[in-house]
């Protein structure tokens, strides 16, 4: 190799061939499903192979057949039997809070960055296990960076967790509801987030802010929380009208999509008036709230599970705020029913951090409860969420060429919707996380 001694050349050409063969070397996983839903919304099948080579789906034949039988090389190629399982595409989330404890102080002064990292990386594992293997995380807090570098890890493959798309901080105005408040002026301005803002300019730069950091979406307060004298019906938005159009024009011209936790109904009605591209939570949404989602073909994520904290919480509260969380209980499943029966777009998001990480599938069971089919819930925790995140042609179904995000639960959850939470087998991009025995 011009001129270099003997030695040196074959030193070379090891390294060459060791980096080729592992650059080339793929990892083959075959999986016999005695129920395969490979496309939610449609029939499953019975007695199925599914062919993973490396992270993607290659091949999906009937019956159980061997590698042999495949012509793959027998030494490489593994086998995992999951005949006695109903297998289908990894679960999808698209709220989540992974730097939130439950049970915690969502915005304590006290908890460092630091903090929220390792809460992350505990509650992304359980998140996987759970099997959701693509999560939205829509608000880390003041400190926004922690979700980013556990985002990163896990894209690298440093520690387990699910696929993150991260919001970074959310957009909320002075004393909205991503702001922390009930403290002396000059504390409050050290600990704000970067995504407060007032005013149509602040609004766009809060945008670009989080898109600078490495934001993958964008999440706006509309309206104020529930559990705050602003997230009642009747209150009006969190932003005017031009705060409103800056932020979603902003958003689209980077290219993100934008979603806006509302509550009241003229909240809901202004953010998808702006053009938002989804509804977190839509409590109190109207006819008017139903005729802007079919013209826009946003989505809806109603975070029904958050009922039976409301359940728990409304002894507890002070006598004046029972009659507001009481109309939570009885409207918003009605209102999300209606919305459904009129064509509007549900996706599915558990809002995990307010209810406890690792039980997000509970939303599922949520879609039933309120008369939506078995087989219609799980189309819209894979097929529906994949599409509201941009992401149908790489996650949500298991096709050829798509990523080999596969889970398996023991019992049928088309007849059972409960099943959905005993989670025995779980692979995220070809890689086998978890496997409990049958």
């Amino acid at each position: 190799m011009f001129g270099l001694p003997s030695c040196s050349k074959l030193f070379l050409l090891l390294i060459f061939l060791f980096t080729s063969q592992t650059a080339f070397a793929e990892n083959t996983v075959i999986l016999h499903a005695g129920t395969l839903l490979d496309i939610p919304g449609e029939a499953p099948k019975s007695e199925q192979t599914l062919v993973v080579i490396n992270d993607k789906v290659s091949k999906i034949y009937d019956g159980y057949l061997t590698a042999r039988q495949l012509d793959l090389n027998t030494t490489d190629t593994s086998i995992v039997d999951l005949k006695n399982s109903f297998v289908l595409p990894g679960l999808i989330d698209a709220h989540v809070h992974l730097m939130f404890r439950y049970g915690g102080a969502f915005r304590d002064p006290s908890i460092t960055g630091e903090d929220q990292l390792i809460t992350g990386i505990v509650n992304a594992k359980a998140t996987l296990e759970a099997g959701f293997t693509t999560v939205a995380d829509l608000d880390a807090g003041a400190y926004s960076w922690p979700v980013f570098v556990l985002r990163n890890a896990i894209r690298a493959g440093e520690i387990a967790g699910p696929r993150i798309l991260a919001a970074g901080s959310s957009i909320s105005r002075t004393g909205g509801h991503g702001d922390r408040r009930d403290a002396p002026d000059h504390i409050l301005e050290k600990l704000g987030s970067s995504g407060l803002c007032d005013g149509e300019a602040e609004c766009r730069r809060a945008v670009r802010r989080q898109f600078r950091q490495g934001s993958d979406l964008i999440k706006l307060h509309a309206t104020g929380g529930g559990n705050e004298k602003t997230g009642g019906k009747h209150h009006q938005p969190s932003f005017m009208e031009d705060e409103f159009r800056g932020i979603v024009e902003t958003a689209h011209s980077l290219e993100l999509k934008v979603t806006a936790h509302a509550h009241a109904t003229a909240g809901i009605n202004a953010a998808l008036k702006a053009g938002v591209d989804s509804i977190e939570h839509g409590s109190f949404l109207d006819k008017e709230s139903i005729r802007l989602f079919r013209k826009s073909g946003a989505y809806l994520l109603p975070t029904l599970d958050v009922q039976d904290m409301i359940s728990d919480l409304i002894h507890k509260v002070p006598a004046h705020a029972a009659p507001r969380l009481k109309l939570y209980l009885e409207e918003q499943p009605a209102n999300v029913m209606k919305a459904w029966k009129a064509g509007v777009n549900l996706a599915l998001g558990s809002d995990a951090g307010v209810i406890p990480h690792g039980s997000n599938a509970r939303e599922i069971e949520w879609f039933v409860k309120i008369g939506i089919s078995e087989s219609e819930a799980l189309k819209i925790a894979t097929v529906n969420t994949a599409k509201h995140l941009g992401l149908a042609d790489q996650i949500g179904s298991l096709k050829p060429e798509m990523n080999a995000d596969v889970i398996a639960f023991r019992g049928n959850p088309l007849e059972d919707i409960s099943v959905v939470r005993d989670v025995m087998f779980v692979m995220k991009a070809g890689q086998v996380i978890n496997l409990k025995e049958e």
